[in-house]
């Protein structure tokens, strides 16, 4: 099975137990035994958002240390990234999101693992719609 992508949204809400999405996340993460996979702006995303939650950002830190999620490497998206959030400035994409649909368009990924209503609208180039969790 390939990888889930993960947006910051479940990041935040697997490690913050009073966060209304605790639940659905931690059962997907539970269901989905295979790869998690990001990049650094979705983690630098959640650090920031986790700020003031030191033992969550060190989760997050000991999740990449343990290889349950990776972290890839995207700079040679950094055109189909800019074109991206051009295309979608109304919504507007934030970076963060521009880094996935291109990772997932360049792997050939599908689902994504989001709270985020905009992957609802974003498009892979030559395959449509994602596949959200939860």
């Amino acid at each position: 099975m390939k990888p889930l992508l993960v947006d910051t949204g479940p990041l935040v809400a697997l490690l913050n137990r009073g966060d209304p999405d605790h639940s659905a996340c931690v059962a997907v993460l539970e269901q989905e035994p295979g790869a998690l996979v990001t990049t650094w702006a979705v983690v630098t995303k959640a650090m920031d958002l986790l700020a003031d939650a030191l033992p969550a950002q060190v989760s997050i830190l000991a999740m990449i240390e343990s290889s349950r999620l990776a972290i890839v490497d995207g700079l040679g998206d950094v055109a189909r990234i800019g074109e991206l959030m051009r295309k979608y400035r109304d919504l507007p994409m934030d970076f963060a999101d521009a880094t996935l649909v291109a990772l997932a368009e360049r792997e050939g990924l599908a689902r994504v693992f989001t709270l985020d209503s905009d992957f609802r609208v974003y498009q892979l180039r030559r395959r449509g719609a994602f596949e959200i969790l939860p």
